[in-house]
């Protein structure tokens, strides 16, 4: 019947109807047969001639004769129902892929795990690949441990403390419960071994023994054997599958939390914090359910210890109660502070994390300033608190393992001695309105409520298009994050009709192709996607590119330029024709002719019936919006149309103003004359017939070119064994090969400490002992004794060696990690570094070690009990060899898929902290879209990914240890036979004893020596991976030490590039094509050209984070690339294009290494526009920035990036588009401040905003990697040129 469900089988199969029917007729015969004999046989001879098949034969009859219904019937019962219908909730899932076996495994199969069998297989003749691993079994797929988990949080009024747990009890409480009956069966059988030890003493000391007791206490120790043996395995697989279920429930709900997480909750925890949730604290939690049972069962197996004890030496168990309680007690307090040390380490892994996702975050900026070194002290530091703490759990740990290993003797020693003495927004439509607040008043915390946006009324009609203008720092962005629900609400009334798409200011793109971010989450409509490409100006970007909409996108989007990033993200808007349209800021990063042409053919063309709310600081584009809103401190304080706002004066006519004078240089140097400058159109020929001549691919071009150019590369595997050379790097890390002897050494003065004690016992309690009972526990208390110092000692040094090692890895890592070039963390997504320095580096803190003194001694453990059990039993030395020989082949057999499971296993949990840490980046513009089902699906898939390797993996441990110890056990029961019925003249009962204790415990060590070993191999593989991180190409070095350039260097500012040319990896097309000019020192440069056309690659390159592949670079006479990069870094300055701040405060903001006095703080913030918003802050210079800088305004930040500039005082500035996100108002302070203070130096600034280079000494223009222009710019508005044609587009734009 089982069978037959797992199949779904609507019919009986033929075989097994025509058995029941032929049943029948046997049954008949023998039932015949049974009641000839009862009739014909007299009373006295009854009982002797009806046998048990007699009796048989008669209960057997009224059951075949139903069986035989049943077969002439045929049908199971069983309806079939499509398997369709019962899984379309995961259709999502891959379909190529076979489910487990598991899933219709029968009784037999998964008592003895040949389920994996089919796995193991394939694993042992090949490699196995991730398409080898079948899927998990439906029942315990994440999204139905998400929807369990869901399904059972506690309500509100439960007002549970505890709701996590609370939640995972209610879960799983029949997995719970199954796993403790399998726990107690253990308990009840695994003390029948040692109970009969006494008995085979007796047997063999008795000289009227019969072989048919031997018999019967052989086959009852092979019987309580086998049920321990099966049992222990059973409860380890089920608590593992518990484990797995759970870790799995956690890491959805996580992540289901991290996308309802509010704007200060994420500010407060970051997102480090959470991925430490993920990685480590899931898997702790998971690995827990392993010690659950056995926590609640110590005082049933302490009681049943002691009744044995007491069934043999009576009162003096007393003396072992005593021992016991007095070992359970040192350990219950020193568990305690054990528990405060394991918070202490979670508390600062977090910021270890959260320090290190904040360097991989914003590594190009860091390297750009050349603060690797201070950026790397920090996570040092937190490392360095995390392992002081790990070291003080891992030596609280030792001297607890210390205690609890030699307590058994010590309570032995106390035992005898006695005897001796004694002998857990509002959304609707109303009326014409799409987005309508009323009495609004929103605030970022939730905590204090502090408000930070008043919105007395805002109504905005269905397909009206609005702007929202002001100065930095007003509350422009937080308008449209209230609208979104992303702010708290604390009174008023919000109400949003219709779907949103939200374009945000800081770009958010996924690391997938253009395409996929485009669509995001819907089917592909051609026409609809061309359009969208049309509108946002992707279509000579696409053509640019090797692969056009194919081509993959990096982590963060770091293979586009800000403008391609911000118009993929209006694409993405577009393409989802949602009804009301957020866009904050979306023309701050893209030139003025596409920013042109995106207004007129996306803003005012493809979204022209839809409801828009636009964000923006140019003014010009302002004629043409129904309404616009001007904000101040929070409020809006004028709202109408442009000409009524006008006329209004305040402060729309000051933002007005503002932008008039900025133009008016640009209108001075523009004649006026329309055939002084080409079109735009002309402006962009001349770049696209070069593109199609010399750069255009080929389209048949072969798959395998594809391939090389891929950006993000498979992630690195290594096959088969773990190289030797692994083990080599691990163990002699610390202290070389003389480590490795001590260790050895140590460990063999254990087991001899043990065997000397052991032996000792079976002398001195021998009938025929001639050493009296004090000199008996005079010597047993001495070894004893000697046995504590050796085990202490061991134990600490072991750790020692553990903690020296994992530090040695860690920052060895770290180092290469820093030293690493920036094309690694551009074709590396985060996600696999932080894979490495969260949950491999847990594994050799704390795992490795541990794994690795267990595997020492053990293997000790076997070479005595080899030797204690072929001196007293030699001939078991045969049974001994092909035991052996089994043993390590099932080993071989096993290893082969376990450590392939566990390689996929570490790449296949990458990827969710990956996109885990990208979804937290984007929340609010997957909210916005209301995405946020088709992210957690996505989640599941990685999750589901990622565990069945687990499942398996936990699978294939199981099917490897039954086999061991059931071999264990055959050896035992073989054994005793020879021990038992050899002559006593052979064999002295005493050692029979010794022999039967050590023989008990080979079943079970060596099945647990192979199952370490093998754990060993598998973790050993967390030490191959951070190998391969410690290993990176490194960029070129910091310092060299004989190139050090003078310490005034560059001096006077003069830049000389000859033929310079740039491509990002080697296989791939150049980006700059050969650019020569000269710049004289102090001159202003101003750098424009269309968006992707090499501007802030030019940079890059100035700065060595891209090396010229040809070509040479001049400052001050000094070739740059033979300097050391920190000698080139420190001594330019730059403010780049995405303003980053880093967590922690404003001072440690503007000046990280501490270099600079208040007063010179204070008067940099000053003349960046900021001080009176510092001052303001009761704080002031200690006033909080958090991750990313989210409680500052993207303007705010880039006037806090520029403060670090002014304080630095460079000789050589670099601007790439230095104040794209702050107001023409700010920008024309800034540039009279830049002007003021940086008079004599040389500045290269790139800039969409006309006026900011029209004061410039020369323009370079850029365009498709070429120098294309370089001059005054009232010369190249003179003749014909490709910067007239921009000054032209921007001056008429408003137009």
């Amino acid at each position: 019947m089982v069978h037959e469900k797992k199949f779904k089988a609507a019919k009986h199969p033929l075989s097994l109807r025509i058995y029941w029917m032929a049943n029948l007729v046997v049954s008949c015969l023998f039932a015949t047969s049974a009641i000839v004999r009862l009739v014909t046989v007299d009373g006295a001879r009854l009982e002797i001639s009806l046998r048990v098949d007699d009796v048989f034969s008669l209960v057997n009859l009224p059951l075949s004769a139903f069986l035989f219904l049943v077969a002439m019937k045929g049908s199971t019962g069983i309806q079939v129902i499509r398997i369709s219908d019962v899984v379309r909730a995961y259709q999502c899932l891959s379909n190529d892929r076979t489910l487990s076996p598991y899933a219709y495994a029968s009784f037999l199969s998964k008592t003895v795990w040949f389920w994996m069998n089919p796995l193991l297989n394939r694993g042992y003749k090949t490699p196995l690949k991730l398409e080898d691993v079948p899927s998990l079994p439906i029942e315990f797929r994440a999204e139905k441990m998400s929807e369990l988990f869901q399904s059972n949080w506690p309500k509100p009024e439960d007002s549970s403390k505890h709701p996590v747990g609370l939640t995972l009890f209610r879960s799983f409480w029949k997995h719970i419960a199954f796993t403790g009956f399998l726990a107690v069966i253990r308990l009840a059988v695994m003390y029948i071994g040692p109970m009969l030890i006494q008995s085979f003493v007796d047997f063999t000391s008795r000289e009227n023994s019969t072989p048919y007791e031997g018999l019967v206490l052989i086959l009852i120790l092979y019987l309580a054997k086998s049920v321990e043996v099966l049992s222990v395995h059973q409860f380890n697989f089920h608590s593992q599958k518990l484990g797995m279920l759970i870790r799995s429930s956690i890491i959805t709900s996580v992540y289901k939390k991290g996308l309802r997480l509010s704007s200060s909750s994420r500010q407060t925890h970051g997102t480090g914090q959470i991925v430490n949730h993920m990685a480590v604290d899931a898997q702790q939690l998971s690995d827990l359910m392993m010690q659950f049972h056995p926590i609640w069962l110590m005082p049933l197996q302490v009681a049943a210890a002691l009744g044995l004890i007491y069934n043999y030496v009576g009162l003096s168990a007393l003396a072992a109660l005593l021992g016991t309680t007095l070992v359970f007690i040192f350990t219950l307090f020193r568990t305690k502070k054990s528990n405060s040390f394991q918070f202490r380490i979670m508390t600062s892994r977090d910021l270890r994390m959260k320090a290190t996702n904040e360097l991989l975050n914003n590594m190009r900026v860091i390297k750009f300033q050349a603060w690797e070194e201070y950026f790397g002290n920090k996570i040092q530091q937190f490392r360095e608190a995390e392992h002081g703490w790990i070291g003080k759990f891992l030596y609280y740990f030792a001297v607890n393992m210390g205690v609890l290993t030699t307590a058994p003797l010590l309570v032995t020693v106390l035992t005898f001695g006695t005897a001796t003495l004694l002998v857990q927004r509002v959304s609707g439509c109303d009326g014409h309105y799409a987005v309508e607040i009323k009495d609004g008043k929103f605030s970022w915390d939730d905590a204090d409520g502090s408000v930070a946006l008043r919105v007395e009324e805002l109504e905005i009609k269905k397909g009206d298009h609005a702007a929202v203008v002001g100065t930095v720092g007003s509350g422009k962005s937080s308008l449209l994050a209230s609208v979104l629900g992303e702010m708290y609400k604390i009174s008023g009334k919000v109400s949003v009709c219709g779907s949103i798409a939200y374009v945000a200011q800081t770009s958010w793109i996924q690391n997938a192709t253009i395409q996929e971010n485009i669509l995001f989450g819907l089917p592909m409509n051609r026409e609809k996607y061309k359009e969208a490409l049309r509108v946002c100006c992707l279509e000579k970007d696409l053509e640019m590119m090797e692969y056009g909409d194919q081509t993959e996108i990096g982590e963060r989007g770091i293979n586009l330029s800000g403008g391609q990033k911000q118009r993929v993200q209006l694409a993405r808007a577009v393409y989802q024709d949602s009804d009301i349209y957020l866009l904050d800021d979306v023309f701050s990063a893209v030139d003025a002719q596409t920013g042109s042409s995106i207004f007129k053919e996306c803003i005012m063309g493809a979204l022209k019936n839809k409801t828009i709310l636009l964000v923006t600081h140019q003014v010009d584009f302002l004629h043409n919006v129904d309404s616009i809103m001007v904000m101040k401190e929070g409020e809006i304080v004028q709202s109408g149309k442009y000409d009524e706002l006008l006329k209004a004066g305040l402060d729309f006519g000051a933002l007005v103003a503002a932008h008039e004078s900025s133009m008016e240089i640009a209108e001075s140097r523009d004649k006026g004359d329309d055939d002084t400058a080409q079109s735009p159109k002309l402006a962009r020929i001349p770049s696209k017939e070069k593109e199609k001549s010399t750069e255009k691919q080929p389209q048949d071009q072969s798959k395998s070119d594809k391939d090389k150019a891929k950006l993000i590369e498979d992630e690195e595997k290594e096959t088969g064994s773990v190289n030797l050379k692994v083990y080599k790097h691990y163990f002699t890390e610390a202290f070389g090969w003389w480590g490795v002897a001590l260790m050895l050494a140590m460990s063999l003065a254990w087991i001899l400490s043990f065997l000397a004690g052991d032996y000792w016992l079976a002398i001195g309690t021998a009938e025929d002992s001639v050493f009296p009972h004090s000199t008996f526990i005079i010597v047993y208390a001495i070894i004893a004794a000697v046995v504590c110092v050796v085990v202490m000692i061991r134990s600490l040094l072991f750790t020692y060696w553990g903690l020296k090692t994992s530090q040695s890895f860690f920052t060895g890592m770290l180092q290469s990690i820093l030293h690493a070039p920036m094309s690694f963390f551009d074709t590396t997504p985060s996600g696999r570094i932080l894979s490495r320095v969260s949950t491999d580096i847990l594994w050799v803190d704390i795992s490795i070690p541990m794994l690795t003194n267990f595997v020492m001694v053990a293997y000790f453990s076997l070479v005595s009990i080899f030797f204690v059990t072929c001196q007293n039993a030699w001939e078991t030395i045969f049974l001994l060899i092909p035991l052996f020989w089994l043993n390590n082949w099932y080993r071989k057999y096993y290893l082969a898929s376990s450590r392939e499971l566990t390689r996929l296993d570490s790449i296949t949990k990458a990827p969710v902290i990956h996109h885990f840490s990208e979804t937290i980046a984007g929340v609010m513009t997957i909210r916005g879209f209301r995405k946020q089902n088709l992210f957690s699906q996505e989640n599941i898939d990685r999750v589901n990914a990622s565990l069945r390797m687990d499942f398996h993996n936990n699978g294939a441990n199981e099917w490897l240890g039954f086999r061991l110890d059931y071999l264990g056990v055959v050896f035992l029961c073989i054994s005793t036979i020879f021990m038992i019925f050899l002559p006593s003249a052979i064999i002295k009962p005493e050692y029979v004893g010794l022999s039967l204790s050590y023989g008990l415990a080979l079943s079970s060590l060596l099945s647990l020596t192979i199952t370490m070993t093998c754990s060993v191999e598998n973790k050993m593989v967390s030490v191959e991976r951070i190998k391969q991180f410690t290993n990176l190409p490194s960029e070129a070095p910091w310092k060299i030490a004989d190139r050090s350039p003078p310490q005034n260097w560059p001096s006077q500012g003069n830049i000389e590039l000859n033929n310079l040319q740039v491509r990002y990896r080697p296989n791939t097309p150049l980006v700059l094509k050969g650019v020569s000019l000269s710049i004289q020192g102090g001159e202003k440069i101003g750098v424009v050209g269309r968006t992707g056309s090499g501007k802030s690659t030019l940079i890059q390159v100035l700065f060595r984070l891209i090396e010229p592949s040809a070509g040479k670079i001049i400052v001050d006479g000094i070739n740059i690339c033979t300097v050391g990069l920190h000698d080139l870094r420190s001594r330019f300055g730059i403010i780049p294009q995405e303003p980053v701040l880093f967590q922690g405060t404003v001072r440690s903001n503007i000046d990280p290494l501490g270099l600079y006095s208040e007063e010179e703080i204070w008067k940099s913030l000053e003349r960046c526009q900021l001080k009176d918003v510092v001052a303001a802050k009761p704080e002031k210079l200690e006033a909080s920035v958090v991750d990313g800088g989210d409680n500052w305004s993207v303007g705010q930040r880039q006037l806090l990036c520029l403060g670090r500039i002014m304080l630095k005082r460079s000789k050589i500035l670099f601007m790439d588009e230095a104040t794209a996100s702050v107001d023409s108002q700010t920008d024309v302070v800034i540039q009279k401040i830049i002007r003021e203070d940086f008079a004599d130096r040389t500045i290269i600034s790139i800039a969409h905003r006309i006026p900011t280079v029209m004061d410039c000494d020369r323009v370079l223009v850029i365009d498709a990697g070429l120098a294309k222009e370089f001059d005054r710019p009232s010369r190249l508005l003179e003749r014909h040129s490709l910067f007239g044609a921009l000054v032209k587009e921007y001056s008429n734009r408003s137009a």
